[in-house]
């Protein structure tokens, strides 16, 4: 089984084309309030510019359906991350609109109760993975902070891969390798990790995650 991986909050071809080269899975686009937000029409500006089996993903925080289901349909993307409390319900209705064409992620903060939301996701029978995330007071993403990767192992991160968890939170080039052998995640994503700036991604960066993290895979299977 390989490793997903995601380069998120892109906001130029260039820097979703690098992430398409250097052979990530997805790549991400912000749709809630931040310095890496980008709309609709931008985003499918890049998006009909990449590879058809690029995965497409776009980031929604609070957004209701409506909103989610009108933007995937006018950026043309393959998957919505969902980082709003949202019902399995809402999720069904979702998945109803799009049928498995979209990829449904939804987001659960390495929090005290995380190991009781993420078990409540993986019942979600619509949800196709759920991404564990570092938070903060003024953040749901794009933190650049980690979590304790050792108690998540003990208490969240068990059947990573048959649960289909994605790690994020604060990977960067450096410890990507370190989070994947500790946690043995289904799939890893990144955003500040990569960057120069907000929205601006180091092209070198981008590549050492990626290889980093297809050869942290790699070891973790032997």
């Amino acid at each position: 089984m390989s490793l997903w991986i995601k380069i998120c909050a892109n906001t130029s071809l260039a820097d979703a084309m690098t992430a398409t080269e250097a052979g990530a899975d997805a790549v991400g686009f912000v749709f809630a309030p931040s310095p890496r937000r980008v709309t609709a029409e931008h985003a499918a500006a890049i998006v009909r510019e990449l590879p058809a089996e690029m995965e497409k993903i776009g980031v929604f925080v609070n957004a209701t359906l409506d909103e989610i289901a009108a933007t995937v349909e006018a950026a043309g993307l393959t998957g919505a991350q969902l980082h709003s409390e949202v019902t399995a319900e809402e999720t069904a209705k979702l998945r109803a609109r799009f049928g498995p064409r979209l990829k449904i992620l939804r987001v659960v903060h390495f929090e005290a109760d995380a190991t009781e939301r993420a078990a409540a996701a993986a019942l979600d029978l619509s949800v196709d993975a759920i991404l564990i995330d570092s938070r903060t007071a003024m953040a749901v993403g794009g933190t650049g902070q980690t979590y304790d990767w050792e108690l998540a192992s003990r208490t969240l991160f068990q059947n990573a891969k048959e649960r289909k968890l994605i790690a994020a939170g604060g990977l960067t080039p450096e410890n990507v390798a370190e989070a994947i052998a500790t946690l043995k995640p289904w799939g890893v994503d990144v955003v500040s990790g990569v960057e120069v700036a907000p929205g601006r991604k180091d092209a070198a960066k981008v590549r050492a995650f990626i290889a980093n993290a297809r050869k942290a895979h790699t070891r973790s299977r032997t």
